[in-house]
């Protein structure tokens, strides 16, 4: 995975978590913008453009926010949140939240003192090899020696998987990611292991594409989503309904194109709730009435987030379809709560 893993030890170096002060959502409105912890580049999910813009699935999430709490999408600041970095930059309060496809664990949730506020993308760890090694399945990787990225989940799973299949291998680690690919493409290993997001970004970046390819095994199940200090339930409520309501908009054929429309001449209950137009939902979130309304409005919902990134005109295409982060009705696994 994309992700280091902190050994649970470093609690007692200065890692627990911080005594809740002011509230992360008066905090954000006094200061008129939102704290977003990115990665450094990661095309799809989080990576600047060639304008200097910030673009990704993660990016989007994190202007979702900003419109529910805020009213305007544009007030984020983006800051690079590396993989050593990362929760401190949060546990420290530099950071808002993280939404750079951190793995939900449970490590991280309960030693750490963090809070998951739901998945934004399903994903599972998968290898990369050269299309002349003649390699189909990962079993047949025995003997190989495989590029990973050290300190991370997928370092982890990579050992206990081959180790569980009774497959020797070398590993080959590296502190960053761009240094692990590089050196797989060198030919410094047989095989580049991380989640198949990643995979399927990176591959695109190899000077021949079509000499790789992606073997079929999944060999874990990743989610990932934002995160927040677990300190602060009022904060984590929000950043987690706003999620609940780009998935719930999209379940409710609720477009950025036509949510005020809807909004307007709705007659369905629960999504006249959820624009802030019947009952108190945003007010028991803190937020105004039109949380939910400015944040699809804005940013979209879940499938304009998709497609914008991930979809058939992305510079990463990732398909949705027949995949586990399609709608739960589809056959995926994205579903929201009910608003009411």
């Amino acid at each position: 995975m994309r992700s280091v893993l902190f050994p649970l030890a470093a609690l007692a170096g200065g890692l627990a978590p911080m005594a809740a002060d002011a509230g992360t959502l008066e905090q954000v409105r006094e200061r008129g913008r939102l704290f977003c912890g990115v990665g450094e580049s990661f095309p799809g999910f989080f990576a600047m453009d060639s304008q200097g813009e910030w673009r990704g699935l993660d990016v989007d999430v994190c202007r979702a926010v900003a419109a529910a709490v805020l009213g305007d999408a544009s007030k984020v600041t983006f800051k690079p949140a590396t993989p050593v970095a990362r929760f401190t930059q949060l546990q420290s309060g530099e950071v808002d939240l993280l939404s750079r496809s951190v793995t939900w664990t449970l490590g991280r949730e309960a030693a750490l003192g963090l809070a998951f506020t739901g998945t934004t993308f399903y994903d599972g760890q998968g290898f990369l090899v050269r299309r002349a090694l003649n390699i189909a399945h990962v079993k047949a990787l025995s003997g190989a020696s495989i590029c990973t990225q050290s300190g991370t989940t997928t370092e982890r799973n990579l050992a206990d998987y081959f180790r569980s299949q009774g497959v020797a291998f070398t590993p080959v680690v590296f502190e960053t990611a761009p240094e692990a690919i590089g050196a797989y493409e060198a030919g410094r290993c047989d095989a580049y292991t991380t989640d198949k997001s990643t995979l399927q970004a990176r591959i695109k970046g190899l000077r021949d594409p079509s000499q790789h390819l992606i073997l079929p095994e999944t060999i874990t199940v990743a989610l990932n989503g934002p995160v927040v200090r677990g300190n602060d339930a009022p904060w984590a409520s929000v950043v987690r309904w706003t999620l609940n309501a780009l998935v719930g908009g999209e379940a409710r054929g609720i477009t950025s194109a036509n949510v005020a429309e809807r909004r307007a001449g709705g007659t369905d209950p629960e999504t006249r709730r959820l624009l802030g137009q019947d009952g108190a939902l945003g007010r028991a979130l803190g937020l105004d009435p039109a949380w939910a309304y400015e944040a699809i409005r804005q940013v979209g919902n879940y499938a304009e987030l998709y497609d914008r990134n991930l979809g058939p005109a992305a510079p990463v295409q990732i398909p949705r379809e027949g995949g586990p982060n399609r709608l739960w009705r589809d056959g995926g696994l994205m579903v929201a709560p009910s608003f009411e």
